[in-house]
């Protein structure tokens, strides 16, 4: 049931006309309470939707009562016009909830420069669908309605057995680190103030989202919120919260990249033996970001002197003729030079595993992303036809 699963939340996904598919495009999740401490977090990109702009100062006191989410546009590079139809969504929500319309949180996702007045007309029509649809068994309706070019939706849930945790996830392009990665509700009925859940949600995001890295490209709309109804009545340990934060974080990250547009392997990159994170950090994204190694995997060819060539242009430090490189377990370069024969390599599956062993300290990290096709190609250079 995803955001629906912890007590005190209700949620609905109701067709609003966004899409020219006539599929659902429009979420909508309800805290019933009786704490409504809410915190999120939001894309870096200086070019930021209007949805975010509201959301952000929505968030500030740490209150939020609602968040509604539609595909079919992103409401970004629409002007005054655009904000003011954010604004009208979240007072529309508002009234029919009974809730000021500072603590409703928007969000939107689609093609930029979409958000005019047959856009407004569609979005606030279907405002009073969303709200009669509420329903504790609505989260994976909510998760079908913000899907754009995901293939399937994406839901999780951590059970602790006296609270839980709830999330859904939209993103298959766009996939790159800006403290949030495409659009995730997640919810709670854990008893927690709003500073400690922003505190549980940045160390999550840090080590999950912030680590996927399927296409290099930020968007304008990213956005992960978390809410807690407290109706459980429990207060677990930061700690342990933390903890469940991140593994349902980890989760959904890894259905987003599982799920990106038109890839055929998943691939992680794994650097040890840092000499700090932020190294191993930067290492693992220069090899993610690197289009002769992404293609080479596509391919099926194990190359690992394109990894060596990623990692020579970062700043991390290192020998560079001192690094071993083993691929899906066969190590094809030691200490900068020709290990086993590359033929002894198998890229068939479609999880692939590249380990980078720096040899200088102690620290590591993992970075998620994916194969460069043909098919990514194609389907992006039609995204707006």
């Amino acid at each position: 049931m995803s955001v629906t699963t912890p007590q005190g939340f209700v949620a609905s996904g109701v067709a609003a006309g966004l899409k020219s598919t006539g599929k659902t495009d429009l979420a909508l999740v309800q805290n019933l309470g009786p704490s409504f401490a809410a915190a999120a977090v939001f894309t870096s990109n200086r070019a930021k939707a209007n949805p975010i702009l509201w959301s952000q100062q929505a968030i500030s006191d740490g209150i939020v009562s609602a968040i509604i989410l539609n595909s079919g546009g992103a409401n970004c590079y629409t002007g005054a016009y655009g904000f003011q139809t954010t604004h009208a969504t979240a007072e529309a929500v508002a009234e029919g909830l009974g809730v000021s319309a500072g603590d409703v949180l928007v969000c939107s996702t689609g093609l930029i420069g979409y958000g005019g007045e047959e856009f407004r007309a569609n979005l606030l029509g279907a405002v009073p669908a969303s709200i009669a649809a509420l329903s504790d068994n609505g989260g994976l309706d909510a998760a079908h309605a913000i899907m754009t070019t995901d293939s399937v939706p994406k839901t999780a849930v951590v059970d602790r057995g006296s609270w839980s945790l709830g999330g859904m996830a939209k993103g298959a392009g766009m996939l790159a680190p800006g403290l949030a990665t495409m659009l995730v509700v997640i919810t709670t009925d854990a008893l927690l103030g709003s500073s400690e859940l922003d505190d549980a949600l940045r160390a999550a995001t840090r080590v999950t989202f912030d680590r996927l890295d399927s296409d290099g490209c930020m968007s304008t709309n990213d956005q992960v919120s978390l809410l807690a109804s407290g109706a459980s009545g429990v207060t677990p340990g930061i700690e342990e919260f933390t903890a469940a934060v991140t593994e349902l974080c980890a989760s959904l990250a890894e259905q987003l990249q599982a799920d990106a547009e038109g890839a055929s392997h998943n691939i992680a990159i794994e650097t040890i033996h840092a000499a700090n994170e932020d190294d191993a950090v930067e290492v693992g994204r220069s090899v993610a970001r690197n289009n002769l190694f992404k293609a080479a995997v596509f391919g099926n060819d194990p190359n690992w002197g394109r990894v060596l060539a990623a990692v020579g242009t970062t700043q991390a430090e290192f020998d560079p003729y001192d690094i071993d490189v083993t691929i899906n377990g066969v190590r094809v370069c030691a200490s900068g030079e020709p290990d086993r024969p590359s033929t002894d390599v198998d890229l068939t599956p479609r999880d692939v595993h590249v380990l980078i062993d720096l040899k200088v300290g102690s620290a590591a990290a993992t970075i998620l992303t994916n194969d460069l096709t043909h098919d990514y190609v194609h389907e992006n250079s039609a995204y707006s036809s």
